[in-house]
């Protein structure tokens, strides 16, 4: 679904991205590691068009995007969560929904599936994003992006600072929805132990560049718990 290659970014003179390249397949997880201030948010905004790239291609469903802006890229079938959530505080969860459905047709419905993957968005249909709880916000910003039905799904750091049980239902959700063949996912992750159960593949990142990938099962074998290691 997804073909990134060799792409580089610059952040004025400083190299942030050097020599990347990645696959996502349908109905898998592929999961981004690597410390802090390694590149990977970076890459992500540089996938989703926040950022320029430099050079190297991008190709969305067999068609090059690196040219398109990021609103052409939501609109080509890319799903964004950001690092941080960044949803609409003072819209109620159900506008913050429909802001994911901007681009469609007016009067296009909230998916209902959105409903019962968080069945708790329903019971705060009217709350106000800000009243929400972390993990809540967090969910939020997950439907959000599902609402237009993407084909590639891109989570920033979904769990950072999200109480345990919420994270196992993200998990879940994560699992399911790249079960059904019909979407790709990238997951980038600090906590380890949720990206390995999650990883059909994997990349490792360090200093721009990737360092290390392979298959989700192999991850334990392959030492990478040590490279992501602080």
């Amino acid at each position: 679904m997804l073909s990134v290659k060799n792409i580089h970014q610059y952040y004025g003179g400083s190299h942030i991205l050097r020599d990347v390249s990645l696959e996502a397949r349908l109905g898998k997880v592929t999961v981004l590691l690597g410390r802090n201030g390694v590149g990977k948010t970076t890459l992500l905004k540089s996938l989703m068009g926040l950022v320029p790239i430099k050079s190297g291609s991008i190709e969305l469903d067999g068609k090059p995007i690196h040219k398109a802006t990021p609103y052409e890229r939501a609109r080509a079938g890319i799903g964004f969560v950001p690092q941080g959530r960044e949803i609409f505080s003072r819209l109620t969860v159900e506008e913050n929904l429909r802001m994911g459905l901007a681009y469609k047709s007016a009067g296009t419905p909230i998916p209902a599936e959105l409903f019962e993957l968080f069945p708790v968005l329903r019971q705060m249909i009217n709350r106000r994003g800000g009243d929400l709880s972390g993990g809540q916000q967090q969910q939020l910003a997950i439907a959000r992006a599902l609402a237009p039905r993407p084909k590639l799904l891109i989570l920033d750091e979904p769990t950072e600072g999200i109480q345990p049980s919420i994270i196992k239902d993200i998990g879940r959700v994560i699992r399911m929805l790249a079960d059904r063949g019909d979407m790709a996912i990238i997951l980038c992750e600090q906590y380890y132990d949720f990206a390995q159960e999650l990883a059909d593949d994997y990349l490792v990142m360090e200093r721009g560049e990737v360092i290390a990938r392979g298959l989700g099962k192999d991850m334990e074998a392959q030492g990478v718990r040590q490279l992501v290691a602080i």
